[in-house]
């Protein structure tokens, strides 16, 4: 797959995701967010799973302790990360959870750089700050009141930054990038719904009116979102990816301007603006100035 490609699958993960987040908070008006979640991920990993099965029975080659491991912490930073930001969508708005949550584009090359020593392209150094800009821009340029909610996005927003680093990893080194979003997804949603058995006690009766929610939250911004993410990550360095994923706020704050009436200040469309530039920046920079490098002549005098 070439990187271009690979970049499209990432950008259409934003906009699931992004419309994702008002279908995750209406849902909080008929059930808890552990037995939302738990649901959500276990139809994701449902639908998903005769692709990862066929995937898997076309590479026969044995999955190490190690890979099983690794299969196994991407499932819990994915449900810490999901858990944390569907309990903080209880108090805060989508707006700023979009904004919140789009700080792990920060916290990704920090991290990998902290477990991996992985040096990203010095075109990241400007790229970062320039979409936070823009996230923060899109926001209307501040946070009107810093609560609780928002306080559980930025904590989340840490285990979503390494979702995104060893979902790569886990991808490259097995090559199932479809097997292991399934078995992740599986794992976080048999998690989330035994914890909701113990904290929220779910009444499956008022799940009617939260159908269509999970109906789209589990099979396009679970099943659908992340395995591109899955399949994306093996072409695009993490820190090039989280920056494409970080238009995922402004797919946000397009779907509540649509559907719950919510409009962007004009700052805001400077920070949409803002954001695609260093999208844009992050991806086709690099190319080129290897390119250019390539083709310089070399002075044989």
């Amino acid at each position: 797959m070439s990187r271009p490609v690979a970049a499209l699958l990432l950008l259409i993960c934003t906009m699931l995701w992004g419309l994702a987040f008002i279908a995750q908070k209406s849902a909080m008006d008929s059930m808890g967010p552990l037995t939302f979640s738990g649901l959500r991920y276990l139809i994701g990993g449902l639908a998903v799973l005769p692709l990862a099965l066929l995937e898997r029975r076309r590479r026969p080659a044995p999955l190490t302790t190690n890979h099983w491991w690794l299969i196994g912490a991407v499932s819990l930073v994915f449900f810490l990360g999901s858990a944390l930001q569907q309990f903080g969508l209880i108090t805060t708005t989508v707006t700023n959870a979009g904004f919140l949550t789009g700080l792990y584009v920060f916290f990704v090359p920090v991290l990998g750089f902290l477990i991996y020593r992985t040096r990203p392209h010095p075109i990241i150094y400007a790229c970062v700050p320039l979409a936070l800009i823009g996230i923060y821009f899109l926001n209307g340029g501040g946070l009107d009141s810093f609560n609780t909610g928002d306080g559980l996005m930025v904590i989340g927003a840490v285990f979503w930054a390494l979702h995104v680093i060893l979902l790569g990893q886990a991808a490259r080194l097995t090559g199932l990038p479809i097997f292991v979003s399934a078995v992740s997804f599986l794992l976080a949603g048999a998690f989330a719904l035994g914890c909701a058995f113990v904290f929220e006690q779910p009444d499956f009766s008022a799940l009617q009116s939260g159908w269509m929610e999970l109906a789209y939250t589990g099979l396009l911004s679970t099943a659908v979102a992340f395995t591109f993410q899955a399949i994306g990550q093996q072409y695009v360095p993490p820190a090039n990816a989280a920056i494409i994923l970080s238009a995922e706020s402004l797919f946000a704050a397009l779907g509540g301007a649509i559907i719950l009436g919510e409009r962007l200040p004009p700052i805001g469309y400077a920070g949409a603006v803002l954001i695609f530039v260093a999208i844009l920046a992050v991806e086709a920079l690099p190319p080129l100035w290897t390119r250019r490098r390539t083709h310089i002549p070399r002075n044989t005098n």
